[in-house]
C-alpha cells in the first residue's frame, strides 16, 4: 500500500514537538503517511502483539468501541465523532502494552496531544504499540515477530522431581516413641495405684517437681521471669502430701504457706521486677501443685485407686477421641489462634468417647455410680481436658515454644502430658463427691 492512501505527507511546521521528546525520551523522525490530529485521549485496550495490525478502533474499559472524542463508533482525530477523520479515513488508535508488559496484563492510558503527528507503531512509550487496519511500514528500531496465543508464556511443566502430592495429615511426633512412653507411664501408674498408695503419692510429687522446673525454666529463658523454684518445689510437694494425709483443709493450708514462701524467697534478690517474678510464682503454685492436690484427695478415699483410675482413663480417652475424630474428619477449626490442630469435630469426638467411657467407669469401677452420672462426668471431662490443653497451648504460644520440655520422647515434657490432667482433676473430684460422696 502506498502512503497516499493514508493522506498527504505532513507540511512544513508540523514536525515533532519538543514536548514529545521530553515525554517519551525519543526524538521524532520522518512520518510515513497522514498526520492525524485531534484532542488528547486515553485508549483502553486489551493486550496485543507489538507490531501486529488490528482494528483501528479504541475500546474503553467496558469493551465499547469508542473514537478519540469519546463518542461510540469510529471517529477521526479531528475531535468530532464520525466515520471519517481529517484525511477521509477512519481512525481510532488502540494503544496497548507491548511484549515487555504483556506478561503483567495491565492496560496503560497514553495521551495523544492535539495536532501532534503520530508515528505509526512508535509514537508511544517504549513497550507500547499503535495498531492500524491497513498494512503499512512500521517505524521502529527493530521489528519483532508477532506473538500468537500459542506463544504466550505458560507455566513450566512440573518435573518428575516435583510430583503433585496430596497433603497427608500428621501428628508431627514420633508415634512409636509416643506409644512406648505412654504404655510405660500407664504401667507405672497402675502399679503405684494398686500396690501401695504412698508410692503413687511419690509419683505425683515427682511429676509436680519436674513440671515446676520445666515451667519456670521456660519462663526464664523466653521472658526473663525468675519465679523462685526452691519454694515452689518444696511447697508443691507439701501441698500434694497434705492433700492425701489431711484432706482439703491441709492442702489449702499448705497452698497458703507456699505462696507466702514464694514472696519471702524473692525478697533475697534485688527489688527490680519483684511483682513480676512473684506473680509468676503464684501462678505456678496454682497451676501445677494446687491442681495436682485433687488427685491425692481422690486417692485418700476408700476406693481411691478406682477413682484415680477413672479420672486418668476418662482424660486419656477424651484426648484419644479428639485426636482420632479430628484427624479423620476435622475441617472446622476450634481455636486456630491458640491451637491450629484442634477442630470442632475433634471436640465432638472427645465428648462421645469420654461419655461412653464415663458410663463404663461409673458402673464398673466406682462403687454406687450410675450410668447417667457417667454420661455427665464424661461430658465434663471432655470439656475440662480440652480447656486444659488450650490453656497450655496459650502459654506456649506466648513463650514461642512448641513443647515445655523434651524429657518424654514423642510427648515433649511432663507439662505437655499434664496439660489435660491438671484442670480435669478438680472436676472429677467434685463430681465424685457429689455423686457418691
Amino acid at each position: 500500500m502506498n502512503d497516499s492512501s493514508w493522506g498527504a505527507p505532513p507540511q512544513a511546521g508540523h514536525g515533532w514537538p519538543s514536548e514529545h521528546e521530553q515525554r517519551y525520551g525519543t526524538p521524532g523522525g520522518p512520518v510515513q503517511g497522514a498526520v492525524p490530529t485531534g484532542p488528547a485521549y486515553d485508549a483502553h485496550a486489551a493486550l496485543a502483539p507489538r507490531d501486529a495490525y488490528a482494528t483501528p478502533v479504541a475500546q474503553d474499559a467496558y469493551g465499547d468501541v469508542r473514537g478519540p472524542s469519546g463518542a461510540p463508533g469510529a471517529a477521526g482525530f479531528s475531535g468530532a465523532p464520525g466515520p471519517h477523520g481529517d484525511h477521509g479515513q477512519p481512525y481510532g488508535v488502540s494503544v496497548q502494552e507491548g511484549a515487555a508488559s504483556a506478561l503483567h496484563g495491565s492496560v496503560r492510558h497514553v495521551p495523544v496531544q492535539h495536532g501532534a503527528p503520530v508515528q505509526h507503531g512508535a509514537f508511544v512509550p517504549q513497550g507500547d504499540a499503535v495498531q492500524h487496519t491497513r498494512p503499512m511500514p512500521v517505524v521502529s528500531e527493530k521489528p519483532q515477530e508477532p506473538m500468537s496465543d500459542a506463544s504466550q508464556p505458560s507455566p513450566a511443566p512440573r518435573g518428575p522431581e516435583e510430583p503433585r502430592q496430596r497433603k497427608k495429615k500428621s501428628a508431627g511426633r514420633d508415634l512409636g516413641a509416643a506409644i512406648g512412653v505412654g504404655v510405660g507411664l500407664g504401667v507405672l501408674v497402675l502399679v503405684a495405684l494398686f500396690v501401695v498408695k504412698a508410692v503413687f503419692v511419690g509419683v505425683v510429687v515427682a511429676a509436680v517437681g519436674v513440671g515446676l522446673w520445666e515451667l519456670t525454666s521456660r519462663l526464664a529463658e523466653r521472658k526473663g521471669i525468675k519465679a523462685p523454684l526452691v519454694p515452689l518445689v518444696v511447697g508443691g510437694a507439701a501441698m500434694v502430701i497434705a492433700g492425701y494425709a489431711a484432706g482439703p483443709q491441709g492442702a489449702w493450708l499448705a497452698t497458703a504457706f507456699t505462696a507466702l514462701a514464694v514472696m519471702v524467697w524473692r525478697m533475697t534478690s534485688p527489688p527490680q521486677d519483684y511483682l513480676r517474678d512473684v506473680t509468676a510464682g503464684l501462678f505456678a503454685t496454682f497451676y501445677v501443685p494446687f491442681l495436682a492436690t485433687f488427685v491425692t484427695l481422690m486417692l485418700a478415699a476408700d476406693d481411691g485407686p478406682e477413682r484415680v483410675l477413672t479420672f486418668v482413663l476418662l482424660t486419656i480417652v477424651s484426648d484419644t477421641g479428639a485426636y482420632a475424630v479430628g484427624w479423620r474428619f476435622g475441617t472446622h477449626k476450634l481455636a486456630p489462634r491458640i491451637s491450629p490442630g484442634k477442630t470442632r469435630e475433634g471436640l465432638l469426638g472427645a465428648m462421645g468417647f469420654s461419655m461412653v467411657a464415663g458410663v463404663l467407669c461409673m458402673t464398673l469401677l466406682v462403687d454406687g455410680g450410675a450410668w447417667w452420672q457417667g454420661l455427665l462426668m464424661g461430658l465434663a471431662v471432655a470439656v475440662s481436658a480440652t480447656l486444659g490443653d488450650l490453656g497450655e497451648s496459650m502459654i506456649k504460644r506466648d513463650l514461642g515454644i512448641k513443647d515445655m520440655g523434651a524429657l518424654l520422647p514423642g510427648h515433649g515434657g511432663i507439662m505437655d502430658r499434664l496439660d489435660s490432667l491438671l484442670p480435669t482433676a478438680p472436676v472429677v473430684w467434685l463430681l465424685l463427691e457429689i455423686f457418691v460422696g
